[in-house]
């Protein structure tokens, strides 16, 4: 689809100045407040925002809370894909424009022609300039994005009554790496109360700095593209963090009838980073039990790259601080890292031969660990004396050979044994051998163990 046509600003003069002059001198001096506030450090850009729409006197502090963070990856960004919601046409379709520019009193903001055209194949989408012609929501993001990130090329999505899965397909074709810049623009709640609406809109910012994608419309006027872009976000494991919420009285409107306003900016997860992979392998595992015993509710399970990867990892089950159960695996298998720690979890509570199968009745009180395995260093066949020396208490898990019998201790056991030479004797009577003597032949490996527990049984 070729085309030359360039949508003119619906609401300059009304939203925002239609004097470049003024409206370039407000957009930075909001920036400058906004960079004036305490904002994250991190070393890679944000992946998706959230931010307001309403008129800049109103909404624009907070929205620039948000676009402040943008200019240090001002190189790093080939294209910002923009979603809200319809307010003056109704649809059942995802419309995107077949112009090749939205211009504001600023210049011309470049359309990505080739991703929009791409985007037509899907189910929901259609080119469709009416939904976009005095359509608000996205415009008034524009001079932000001309400010911090000059003539980066936009993708506009309007969104319309559609389901948010099909929100979150969209996202995700879209998704790309750090070049790609994800915005949902939404207000929060409507023309309530400020006391009121402040309370409602603190729920709503927990509930998306929790990922909940079932923000209805009461409480956010883009739920549909926000809850779309929540499951994606999910999904990828990203990190949110609130950075402003506030209402149209703090710009000294009245406060009978406010709207709600907040800015919030999500980052991705570093593929190493333990912290965010914990969160995930453990949600995982304690829902495999839970829908294994036929429980109701569900924890979010968050993203992170690793788990589509393979992985080794045991469950540990306890109860009361006793164990219950635990079993894993030493090596990489050929499945995904997550379906493994769901395997294992459900073998710890229900195939460890140790213990009985685990019950509903037991739920209450149990506490899952996760070990994900690195890689395994064989150690050879020694004598006692040698395994002790080489062996280093605390930090390796080890695995025992010998006379046909295998067993291992995950590297939590040092806590319990700390002296090496029971640790081994130990580490024999679990194979199914007698504790002394030493066995000839007796082979070792050991393994880093990275541990991930619940801070407090359920």
């Amino acid at each position: 689809m070729q085309t030359l046509a360039h949508r003119p600003p619906a609401v300059a003069g009304r939203f925002y100045p239609a004097d470049p002059d003024a409206l370039r001198a407000g957009v930075e001096r909001m920036l400058d407040e906004a960079r004036a506030v305490a904002t994250p450090i991190a070393d890679r850009p944000p992946k998706l925002l959230v931010v307001p729409h309403a008129g800049h006197v109103f909404s624009g502090a907070c929205a620039a809370r948000a676009w402040a963070l943008l200019p240090r990856w001002r190189d790093r960004f080939r294209r910002v894909v923009l979603l809200g919601p319809t307010h003056r046409v109704a649809m059942r379709a995802m419309a995107v424009p077949t112009v090749a520019a939205f211009e504001t009193p600023l210049g011309a903001v470049p359309v990505d022609r080739e991703a929009v055209d791409a985007l037509l194949a899907m189910p929901g989408v259609v080119a469709d300039d009416r939904p976009h012609a005095e359509e608000h929501a996205l415009e008034v993001q524009l001079p932000f994005l001309q400010a911090v990130l000059e003539r980066v090329p936009i993708v506009p999505i309007a969104v319309g009554d559609v389901d948010p899965a099909a929100v979150r397909a969209v996202i995700e074709r879209l998704w790309g790496g750090d070049e790609t810049l994800i915005v949902v623009s939404t207000d929060l709640s409507h023309y309530l109360t400020d006391e009121r609406a402040r309370a409602i809109d603190a729920v709503t910012a927990e509930r998306i700095l929790r990922m909940d994608d079932t923000i209805g419309h009461h409480a956010a006027c883009g739920a549909t593209p926000l809850d779309g872009a929540l499951r994606a976000a999910r999904a990828h494991g990203l990190h949110p963090v609130r950075l402003d919420v506030r209402t149209s009285a703090d710009a000294g409107a009245g406060v009978d009838g406010v709207v709600g306003y907040g800015a919030f900016a999500f980052w991705p997860p570093a593929a190493d980073d333990p912290e965010p992979l914990g969160r995930a392998l453990l949600a995982r595992a304690r829902n495999a039990l839970a829908a294994s015993l036929g429980l109701p509710g569900r924890l979010p399970e968050p993203g992170h790259p690793a788990l589509a990867r393979p992985g080794a990892t045991f469950v540990t089950l306890t109860r009361g601080g006793r164990l219950r159960g635990c079993i894993g695996r030493f090596e990489p298998g050929p499945h995904p890292l997550e379906d493994d720690v769901r395997r294992n979890a459900c073998r710890a509570a229900f195939e460890d031969p140790r213990f009985p199968p685990l019950t509903a009745a037991e739920w209450p009180g149990l506490t899952v660990e996760v070990s994900l395995l690195g890689a395994i260093e064989p150690l050879g066949e020694l004598d006692e004396a040698a395994a002790i020396a080489v062996l280093r208490p605390g930090v390796d898990g080890v695995i025992l050979d010998a006379a046909g019998r295998r067993s291992t201790f995950l590297p939590q056991v040092w806590s319990q044994i700390p002296e090496p030479r029971d640790f081994l004797a130990a580490l024999r009577e679990k194979a199914g051998l007698p504790r002394d003597p030493w066995v000839p032949g007796s082979r070792l490996s050991r393994y880093p163990v990275t541990k991930f527990a619940e801070e407090r049984p359920r």
